[in-house]
């Protein structure tokens, strides 16, 4: 890693702990209005985010403006989704794909971004999904070279399920793709915990780049605080939550109570 994407990366991580809080806010990237629960209206979900004090916001470049244009210093870095993937319908494509916006790490910059982030997704007997992927992310890494910009990938395996793809959180394929992540020269991996602890700090083990937290559905509050504990102490560098904060009844509360467990 260049001394100008440590330099962007360091932005991301609390100098005290050492470890990242980010509200995932990208969910209109897919298309899919049922993903829009809690962030409707837009504007006032970002100044809600931006009052709670996460260390970092995970935005689409159409919403990236919602927070960059804010002036100061005391604002969440930007974290900036780069890819649009068509899996989180209620149908499961012909030929599902991931595509990367032209241009992404230029815009990153221009946004000021600290971070890129893109999948890395996997789905049984569709090797085309995965093909995308890959090249997706060697295409990236190279622009994040010549940039500076650190690279964030977020392996998730996927499986048909009642309504389209599932998440599925099998240890073994999930770190086989956390391993090629790192391969493929992630800076840092966003991805789901296992169910097993022990399998977590594996995942943590064979990743070598700081492992955040991929959230996914939402779990009750209690639940879901608990085993983030549990994660924090076996390795985690931080959190991506999405839907457990801003479907919260009260999202700013959320994000302060996962920053004590974080940070504190």
């Amino acid at each position: 890693m260049d001394s100008m994407t440590f330099h962007r990366l360091n932005r991301l991580f609390a100098a005290g702990s050492g470890r990242c809080l980010a509200v995932a806010v990208d969910h209109g990237m897919p298309g899919e209005l049922d993903l829009l629960d809690g962030i409707e209206d837009m504007e006032p979900v970002i100044d809600a985010l931006v009052a709670a004090g996460p260390d970092a916001l995970l935005l689409t470049p159409g919403q990236a403006g919602l927070l960059q244009r804010r002036r100061g210093r005391a604002k969440p870095s930007l974290v900036l989704r780069v890819d649009v993937p068509d899996v989180y319908g209620r149908e499961v494509p012909e030929r599902p794909s991931s595509s990367m916006l032209p241009e992404a790490v230029e815009t990153a910059v221009r946004l000021d971004a600290a971070c890129v982030v893109v999948n890395l997704l996997d789905a049984p007997g569709q090797p085309s999904l995965r093909r995308d992927c890959v090249r997706n992310v060697m295409r990236l890494r190279a622009a994040c070279d010549r940039a500076g910009m650190p690279m964030m990938v977020e392996p998730v395996p996927m499986r048909p399920g009642a309504a389209g793809y599932d998440v599925h959180r099998d240890p073994e394929r999930l770190i086989g793709l956390v391993r090629q992540a790192t391969e493929l020269g992630a800076d840092l991996v966003k991805a789901d915990p296992p169910a097993d602890v022990g399998d977590f700090r594996r995942l943590v083990r064979v990743a070598r780049v700081p492992v955040l937290v991929r959230g996914g559905g939402r779990v009750d509050e209690r639940e879901l605080l608990a085993l983030t504990e549990r994660l924090l102490a076996a390795g985690a560098a931080g959190l991506v939550y999405g839907r457990n904060v801003i479907q919260h009844p009260d999202p700013p509360a959320m994000t302060r109570a996962l920053a004590a467990l974080v940070h504190g």
